[in-house]
């Protein structure tokens, strides 16, 4: 008789997932929002996002990016980002962030169908909140976002303890919010989705 955590395999397959932009996808600590302004730097995809992409791309779940920055800028900083990735433009006067409307429009740029299995992933607070209130499953990104918002060198020039009290720090704002997982950066992605997978097959709604 398998034990119940070998199920994954007949767990529904998601429907879509949508990434934010800066802070998640590119531009490791959500800078350019806080800097107003764009460098090369920024533009530099996060630890595990090519990799996440590529598998998505394999299990052939429909993916986009969206963003609340200038239509301008944030093209710039996706520019290291796969072709095939849609882009979801809101404009921010219209119904902003933590407002639901970016998040399906979104979904209905993918032609999707349903709303169950879809999947939210960023960095940004106000983002995953109008993801919750879309009524999707969210994952927050505790390192790479906002609520750090370092560079990837000032990340790195912290100390292991400073790193976990950072790390810690956000995951309890993101987790206050009810987003319904945390991971580091996108490299854990892939074992967060099925996760999700799991747990939609037991029966769990966002």
């Amino acid at each position: 008789m398998p034990h119940a955590e070998t199920l994954p395999l007949a767990a529904p397959s998601l429907t879509a997932v949508l990434f934010g932009l800066s802070g998640c996808l590119v531009d490791f600590g959500a800078r350019t929002r806080s800097h107003g302004s764009h460098t090369a730097e920024h533009a530099e995809v996060t630890p595990g996002a090519l990799d996440s992409l590529r598998s998505l791309q394999h299990q052939q779940i429909p993916c986009a990016w969206l963003d609340e920055l200038p239509p301008v800028l944030s093209h710039s900083l996706a520019t290291a980002l796969p072709e095939w990735i849609k882009s979801s433009q809101h404009p921010a006067t219209n119904n902003p962030w933590p407002a639901p409307h970016a998040c399906w429009q979104a979904l209905m740029l993918l032609n999707v169908e349903r709303l169950d299995g879809c999947v939210l992933v960023s960095g940004e607070p106000r983002l995953l909140q109008s993801g919750l209130n879309a009524g999707m499953w969210t994952i927050g990104l505790a390192s790479c976002g906002s609520l750090c918002g370092l560079a990837p060198n000032e990340w790195q020039a912290l100390t292991q303890q400073e790193r976990e009290l950072k790390r810690g720090k956000a995951t309890v704002q993101l987790f206050g919010l009810g987003v319904h997982s945390v991971i580091d950066h996108l490299g854990e992605l892939d074992t967060c989705l099925a996760d999700i997978s799991l747990r939609r097959f037991k029966g769990e709604k966002p």
